[in-house]
């Protein structure tokens, strides 16, 4: 991979990491109710589980998609479901204004990594886009191990840098909820951006 190539990469990777989709929702939704240092373990759940399918990709993630359909259609759909269930959670979070600023225990930690992985291995647009967008950047067939390390490299600091960016815009928008009222609108408005994330998910083909 080129210089040129390499910078153009990065530049794919973060405007598709900011693209309107279940993990952009599910970003807003969560800073909006508990902040933007929350979203940091979800962030890194989706953009390892993008890692994932690029090193896949490279190694022909197009003949697997092919074969393993069902397989993947079972996933989105599993994680369009999950999507739902948070989605109610959240319409039906307690209004205490005071525990959302509370730091996420090491189990909440991962638990908000394993969302993160599971809503981005279940959005096909993430197969979409590597298997269409590596031959851009890359000749895959003279792919050397080298090229692949600064791709997922690219990737992490891509999708991390537009995923936070989102959680940080979205969180301040929340400083303007101080009543216990303005946060059960909020939690609602979360909740349904969340479910409508699953639906969304759950209608792709």
């Amino acid at each position: 991979m080129t210089l040129e190539s390499a910078i153009s990469f990065l530049a794919a990777v973060f405007i598709f990491g900011i693209t309107p989709g279940p993990g952009v929702f599910a970003i807003l939704a969560r800073a909006l109710v508990n902040g933007a240092g929350s979203c940091f373990t979800l962030a890194l759940g989706m953009t390892v589980s993008d890692i994932v399918y690029l090193v896949a990709a490279c190694f022909g993630l197009a003949a697997m998609a092919t074969h393993w359909g069902d397989a993947f259609t079972v996933v989105r759909i599993v994680g369009a479901a999950y999507l739902i269930y948070l989605g109610w959670k959240m319409w039906n979070a307690p209004l205490d204004l005071k525990a959302v600023e509370g730091k996420g225990s090491r189990s909440g930690l991962v638990l908000g990594f394993m969302q993160g992985f599971l809503i981005s291995a279940s959005n096909p647009k993430v197969i979409l886009f590597y298997i269409a967008f590596l031959p851009t950047f890359m000749d895959l067939t003279v792919l050397g191990a080298g090229d692949i390390l600064l791709a997922s490299a690219l990737t992490l600091v891509g999708l991390m840098l537009g995923l936070m960016m989102i959680a940080v815009f979205a969180a301040k928008a929340r400083s303007f909820f101080q009543s216990e009222a303005a946060v059960k609108k909020l939690n609602r408005s979360a909740g349904s951006i969340m479910v409508a994330a699953g639906a969304y998910l759950a209608s792709r083909h």
